[in-house]
């Protein structure tokens, strides 16, 4: 199809330059250069290409579009100006300003438009393949069999990438398992500009990017509009016709480059670094619009005619679309009343009436790894919620994340003896790719309505702590299965013994770190973490840990409490001497301490902590009935850093923990050597009491 493009068009596209440049002139900072430069390919898909409604910027059947080079963050606020959806001039000028809706870098919940948190280079191209691989299982949850390309769910996902996401490992992780599974839904512009902070890319990045991509699976294209002699031509037919290629082939994501020269057709500044990161300044800037036939002298002259025609033009290939797309939606609902009504309770982030009743009752007095009890959950509540679906970092069998029974998501030609799935399936193999993995997630939760989980070894958390922030910021409802949890991993040794690292993510906020301390706190840590919309982290045993029988008659309370972050485990009569405090498999020494401090006339409260971020959010009255703060002597237990007990043992106060790195041997011999040991912890509280009457 030829592409229509007039002067209107080219107007439009001038209008989205000068309003890049002078929005950064009058912020003071910010990046003008790509948002410049790459104004003609970011217009051609708002105008011609995607699926939008400017009336509804969550409509279930939008295509989507990611920033991934989110320093640019001009590049999208403006054609969401020109789209008209609910960006208006005077956001353009109030750019990086305090409480406008034009951040430095876009922000999902913040903008209309705005699919996801974009800035951290390569995270958006690889969360891009999570709302890729999202369209995916949401088309077989809803509409399986409507062949792939026909159903109301299925759209497109667009990106828009630069020489530095593609410079940055994640963006490698998520684009290999791209082509592995054949995400022809995802199509990404590579602004190729050779230009960088540090200018030319050539010092650091020489490799033949699409010939990686093609070896990745990906149908790769070229569309140079910088010629060989020099001459340069915004050749915006060209980048049409590839579009409309990358559309035509469903079986492999789409890459095309785009040369282009940063910053076009600023004098002097543009194709330089200079131009990247900062204002143009004065001279450059009434250059470049010297350049561009337009009023040198003007600031945020905005054609109105073709901004009008530009809101004109989607409104209307948007009426038209919705209008078939409502039909066929209305269609798919009358006949398939059931998945509809599954569909309202997803959008609504519902949860069925009674699937608590399918979590599992694990026995009294037997021991079970809280990583086995973890796999239990998912499976006995696979049933009842369809929305839950995930997997690990090749690590399914020991994390326990894999769905028995359910297909893995893949293209049939990838199943294995082992896993045999098809393209709608619900276990993910996401490879060894923590960091891809924890962005691919943040995709899928920020498209909604699933609910994603990702595993790992605790101490490779390390290596997704990124992706672990941004779902934080955006509040995005991720659960990670983080097993192998301390220095009771044994024989691999310190490299695989996390000891930092429950400090670590405790640090970051809106983040739940949870690590309960048996099979059933580990059913009511799922059963807490589901009936929530935030991200959370389940840290979890390779170790057997005892499950004892708790309620009435027992001694010990049910594991209900564990929803309020942390809960009187075991009590004395009257007003305790001394409170052990614990998290995860130390609980257990916790209460075998405590037995040996009553032989010795020590009445010892025991509270189980498996959530000290919800413990925080509790009022003073619940905290105080945990931790009355009239019991000084108070005794923290965790195998890692005792750094984040210390507000709650106070100065009196003693912590068992683990200051330096594991060791290779027998993890029951380990927790001895380093004192995580009820002999160490009535030590520790006898210390505690002398302290606190001191």
């Amino acid at each position: 199809m030829t592409l229509k493009w007039d002067q209107i068009d080219d107007r439009a596209v001038a209008t989205a330059k000068i309003l890049a440049a002078d929005a950064v002139e009058q912020a003071g900072s910010g990046h003008p250069g790509t948002a410049i430069s790459i104004a003609p390919a970011a217009y051609l898909l708002y105008q011609r290409h995607m699926h939008i409604d400017p009336s509804d910027d969550r409509w279930i059947g939008r295509d989507r579009f990611i920033l991934s080079a989110g320093h640019s963050s001009l590049t999208q606020y403006i054609q969401l100006y020109l789209a008209g959806m609910g960006l208006e001039l005077e956001d353009i000028k109030n750019l990086r300003t305090a409480g406008s809706l034009t951040p430095g870098h876009p922000e999902f919940g913040h903008t209309k438009g705005v699919e996801i948190t974009t800035g951290p280079l390569g995270t958006g191209i690889a969360s891009a393949v999570g709302f890729a691989m999202n369209a995916r299982r949401v088309h077989g949850l809803f509409d399986p069999e409507t062949p792939l390309g026909e159903s109301v769910f299925d759209h497109n996902v667009f990106v828009i990438a630069g020489d530095g996401c593609f410079q940055e490992g994640v963006s490698s992780e998520a684009s290999s398992l791209a082509g592995t599974q054949k995400l022809g839904n995802l199509t990404m512009i590579w602004d190729d500009n050779h230009i960088s902070i540090e200018d030319d890319t050539k010092i650091a990045f020489t490799e033949d990017v699409l010939a990686r991509y093609e070896a990745y699976g990906w149908h790769v294209q070229r569309v140079d509009w910088l010629s060989d002699d020099g001459s340069y031509c915004e050749d915006v037919a060209a980048l049409d016709a590839a579009l409309e290629s990358a559309k035509a082939v469903t079986d492999k994501p789409s890459l095309i480059a785009v040369r282009t020269i940063i910053g076009w057709p600023t004098p002097v500044k543009q194709n330089t670094g200079g131009i990247h990161g900062a204002k143009l300044g004065e001279e450059a800037l009434k250059g470049l619009k010297r350049e561009m036939g337009l009023d040198e002298d003007k600031m945020f002259d905005a054609d109105l005619e073709a901004v009008e025609a530009a809101r004109k033009n989607v409104a209307d290939r948007c009426a038209e679309y919705r209008k078939d797309w409502d039909a066929r939606f209305d269609a798919w609902k009358a006949a398939n009343p059931e998945r509809a009504a599954l569909l309202e309770r997803l959008e609504s982030g519902k949860l069925p009436e009674g699937w608590e009743e399918c979590l599992p009752v694990f026995e009294p007095g037997t021991s079970l790894a809280t990583r086995a009890a973890s796999g239990k959950v998912l499976n006995a509540i696979a049933e009842a919620l369809p929305e839950v679906w995930g997997g690990s970092a090749d690590l399914a069998g020991s994390n326990n994340t894999y769905m028995t029974g359910q297909p893995s998501f893949l293209p049939e030609e990838a199943s294995s003896t082992a896993f045999q799935g098809n393209e709608f399936g619900r276990n993910l193999h996401f490879g060894v790719r923590e960091f891809a993995m924890g962005a691919i997630l943040n995709g899928i939760a920020a498209d909604g309505p699933t609910r994603p989980y990702g595993g790992t070894f605790f101490v490779f958390s390390d290596f997704m702590r990124g992706a672990v922030r941004l779902a934080a910021l955006m509040d995005l409802p991720v659960t990670y299965v983080w097993t192998h949890d301390s220095i009771g991993v044994g024989e691999d040794g310190p490299t695989h013994q996390p000891i930092e690292h429950l400090t670590a993510y405790r640090a970051i906020p809106n983040l739940a770190v949870i690590r309960p301390a048996d099979a059933t706190e580990t059913a009511q840590a799922w059963k807490a973490v589901l009936e929530q919309s935030h991200p959370a982290a389940l840290v979890l045993s390779r170790q057997n840990l005892p499950n004892p029988a708790r309620g009435e008659g027992t001694g010990l309370a049910t594991a209900e409490g564990l929803v309020r972050g942390a809960y009187v485990l075991a009590d004395t009569e009257g007003t305790p001497d001394v409170i052990l405090m614990a998290s995860g498999s130390e609980v257990s020494v916790a209460l075998e301490a405590r037995d040996t401090l009553a032989t010795q006339g020590v009445a010892a409260r025991v509270v189980s902590v498996p959530c000290l971020d919800w413990f925080e959010q509790q009022d003073a009255e619940y905290r105080e009935s945990v931790l009355p703060a009239s019991v000084k002597a108070r005794v923290s237990v965790e195998a890692g850093l005792a750094n984040p007990w210390y507000r709650w043992i106070g100065e009196a106060g003693r912590a068992v923990s683990i200051e330096t790195y594991g060791a290779s041997a027998d993890g029951d011999f380990l927790f001895k050597e380093y004192g995580i040991d009820a002999a160490h912890v009535v030590e520790a509280a006898q210390e505690s009491i002398a302290a606190a009457k001191a």
